[in-house]
């Protein structure tokens, strides 16, 4: 009956009065509340601001157009202006549903205030972040004190003062390495602090430029793609390369990756979705060249606690084998199962191998508590009366990987498991650790540990989208030469990202845009790192070629 508008009929037969067409200056429309919400935010701003009103008109209006203006800007300068004001709030990503909370706090002139905001960049452009940090500012000048976890150079370059922890990550992080004002820290003899973080500041330390670019290897050509913002794309993507996909927040990206790429990679190498359609497109080509599509995104590599990263990349399995080899196992006839906390036998039934108990607490989130009959060990008293080479099968899901990796360094079969761990910068987690409690970017890097291991027989794609997300400068060199190393067997990555660090280590860029929302879409530059820091309407070369 609405037909998807939410509101009676009487309600869109109330119009606003002659006001001056954004997008046509000479014309004039009388938009209902359904027509003006379904504009984006930079088009209502200049809406509002050309309402013609006559003076008595405007007079009466004065304090309703002030309070919708500011709040406009507001989200205009935390680079959220390509959004629809109708746009539903469980399709927006988490870096655009904190900016829209940030900009109401904005909006709400609060003085002497705390702020606390955990890496409000994500998902941000180099040019959006310059309007993110502008506002961050005013907060602080209104007379509030903003907490910023962050990793972000320009936003720590903005920062008055700068508190690392650290040294390392899990077991080898945890103390204070450096707390002080930035300037005084930037403008002290390098040789008074252990910051990591502040070499990469003054410059004493930098990711470098690769020193050649790999070879193209065939190349999917998309023609006529279309979905969403996303208008008649032609592209051609080198196989065989490291290359990313840039461009402002609300470009097309992810629209480009997913709705286009991935769905017809499905289409014809996923045996589940295989289908002579073509999706989102007149034609896409190319794809003989490939074996196998992957994508590897930030989703849990599990959701119960029985989930973890030995589970995941298969050492698990073989752990087991060998507990179920000793002697005192034998003697005991019992199998791998025996070690499994997936299985009755051996583990704990009272909280089921999860070594926790949910107690699920009415109109409050879900609380855990350690299991009372295993204290959290996950396995009965007699499976853990079984040793190998002196730990039982708790002492050894309790092993960081780093230490898993010397135990287990005559065991090739979970050795190489492991080390594909420990060499993407995940030497800290612990064998057992619940995937529930693992970050996005770890999840994601498990997921790459998992994909080293493997033989490649097969030419693959592996799509990911920003896997630099929480990750310091020491992360990012890491998770590039392991990018570059899945290139080297002859793999194609495709990667969606603002960091650019990893844009200029790629080896082909494609830049979509030129701006978010209804002006994007479109393929605006696209070649090397230093062709793209060449062109004038990018703002994505803009940037590179300050670093290039």
């Amino acid at each position: 009956m609405c037909k998807g508008t939410r509101l009676r009929p009487e309600a869109a037969h109330v119009f606003i009065q002659s006001v001056a067409d954004p997008k046509k200056r000479d014309s004039l429309i009388n938009p209902n509340i359904i027509e003006l919400t379904a504009m984006s935010i930079s088009e209502a701003i200049e809406f509002f601001v050309n309402l013609d009103l006559t003076k008595k008109e405007r007079e009466i209006a004065k304090v309703i157009l002030k309070e919708i203006e500011s709040r406009l800007i507001f989200m205009d300068n935390v680079g959220i202006e390509y959004l629809q004001l109708d746009r539903r709030a469980n399709t927006l990503s988490g870096g655009e549903a904190q900016r829209i909370r940030l900009a109401s706090q904005l909006g709400s002139g609060l003085v002497g205030a705390l702020y606390v905001l955990d890496e409000p960049t994500i998902g941000l452009h180099q040019r959006d972040n310059d309007k993110l940090i502008q506002t961050l500012t005013e907060l602080r000048d209104l007379g509030n004190t903003i907490i910023i976890v962050e990793h972000d150079e320009d936003t720590m370059l903005a920062a008055d003062y700068i508190i690392e922890i650290g040294p390392g990550a899990g077991v080898h992080g945890g103390a204070v390495v450096v707390s002080d004002y930035l300037q005084k820290l930037l403008n002290a003899p390098k040789n008074d602090s252990k910051s990591v973080t502040l070499d990469y500041l003054r410059g004493d330390k930098e990711i470098q430029v690769p020193e050649r670019r790999t070879a193209e290897k065939g190349a999917i050509k998309i023609r006529g793609g279309k979905a969403f913002n996303i208008k008649n794309m032609n592209v051609d993507i080198p196989l065989g390369k490291l290359i990313t996909v840039t461009g402002v927040s609300g470009s097309g990206k992810s629209t480009f990756m997913y709705e286009i790429l991935h769905k017809n990679l499905l289409a014809r190498m996923d045996k589940k979705y295989r289908s002579a359609k073509t999706y989102n497109a007149k034609s896409v080509t190319g794809t003989e060249y490939l074996g196998r599509s992957i994508l590897i995104d930030q989703s849990p590599i599990g959701r119960t606690p029985r989930s973890n990263p030995a589970t995941y990349t298969g050492a698990f399995t073989h752990i087991r084998d060998m507990f179920a080899a000793t002697s005192e196992a034998r003697a005991r006839g019992w199998k791998p199962g025996r070690f499994s906390f997936n299985v009755k036998g051996g583990r704990c039934e009272a909280c089921q191998g999860n070594g926790v108990i949910a107690v699920e607490m009415h109109f409050l989130p879900t609380v855990y508590v350690t299991c009372d009959v295993c204290d959290g060990k996950r396995f009965t008293k007699e499976t853990l009366e079984v040793y190998y080479k002196g730990k039982n099968i708790h002492e050894v899901l309790h092993m960081t990987v780093e230490d898993a990796v010397t135990f287990f360094k005559d065991v090739p079969s979970i050795y190489e498991r492991l080390k594909s761990l420990k060499d993407v910068g995940l030497g800290y987690l612990e064998l057992g650790q619940s995937a529930t409690t693992l970050s996005g970017g770890e999840a994601q890097r498990v997921k790459i540990a998992s994909e080293l291991y493997r033989p490649h027989t097969q030419k693959t794609i592996y799509l990911l989208d920003e896997p630099t997300i929480g990750l310091h400068y020491e992360d990012v060199k890491l998770l590039i030469y392991i990018l570059q190393e899945l290139v080297e067997r002859g793999n194609t990555v495709m990667v969606i990202e603002h960091n650019l660090d990893l844009i200029k280590s790629a080896d082909y860029v494609l830049d979509i845009g030129p701006e978010g929302g209804a002006g994007g879409g479109t393929l605006v530059a696209k070649g090397t790192p230093e062709e793209v820091a060449e062109n004038e309407k990018s703002h994505t070369g803009k940037y590179l070629k300050k670093i290039l």
